[in-house]
Parts: C-alpha cells; sequence; structure tokens
C-alpha cells in the first residue's frame, strides 16, 4: 500500500491518473499534457506501474497505458479502515463514514 500512496503524493501522477480514467492512452498522448521530458515522464510512469496503479502493453513503438481502478479503490479502502472508516457502497458515491457514528445511528 506504501507505494501505491508514494506514486499518489506526486501532482504530475495523479494528473496522470485522472487523464487515463478518461482513457488508455500511450505515452506520447500522456506527455503532451506536460512541459517535462521524456525521462522525466518515464520516470512518474514507472512509478505508477510498480504500485500498480497502471499497465501497460507495448502495441508497435508505442506504449498504451491503462488505469488499474481495482487497486487504487483497495488502496483506499484499505487507509480507509486504518482510521475507522467504512464504506457503504449503497450510497452513492461511496460515502465514508465513521464506525463510532455509525453506531449512534
Amino acid at each position: 500500500m506504501s507505494s501505491v500512496f508514494k506514486a499518489l503524493s506526486d501532482p504530475t501522477r495523479r494528473r496522470v491518473l485522472e487523464l487515463l480514467r478518461q482513457q488508455a492512452m500511450s505515452a506520447g498522448e500522456l506527455a503532451e499534457h506536460f512541459e517535462f521530458s521524456k525521462p522525466t515522464m518515464s520516470a512518474h510512469f514507472a512509478v505508477l506501474k510498480e504500485a500498480g496503479l497502471v499497465e501497460a502493453e507495448k502495441h508497435g513503438k508505442q506504449v498504451i497505458y491503462r488505469l488499474k481502478m481495482s487497486v487504487l479503490e483497495d488502496a483506499l479502502l484499505g487507509f480507509a479502515k486504518t482510521f475507522g472508516l467504512s464504506v457503504q457502497p449503497e450510497v452513492a458515491g461511496a460515502d465514508l463514514t465513521s464506525s463510532k457514528e455509525k453506531t449512534k445511528s
């Protein structure tokens, strides 16, 4: 889980995930949204891959990145449980409510 939060700690990597949430994109398409060198972007992609947040698939000379939502969801759920929060999936927007608040209801 720490590798996921390390990956999420950087605003550039969070922006990459936002872009991939819309659709799978090539490394070049993603890089167009930033003013970084290719090696810098490659380093960001490597951190995201290492954390399991994205998967990369080679198509000819292009690398296509896809978001792996399940890894992000698992990390966030684990983090919420650490603080005594539980997810109520039946509530739209996956509302997080404290366990103590639930027992008061």
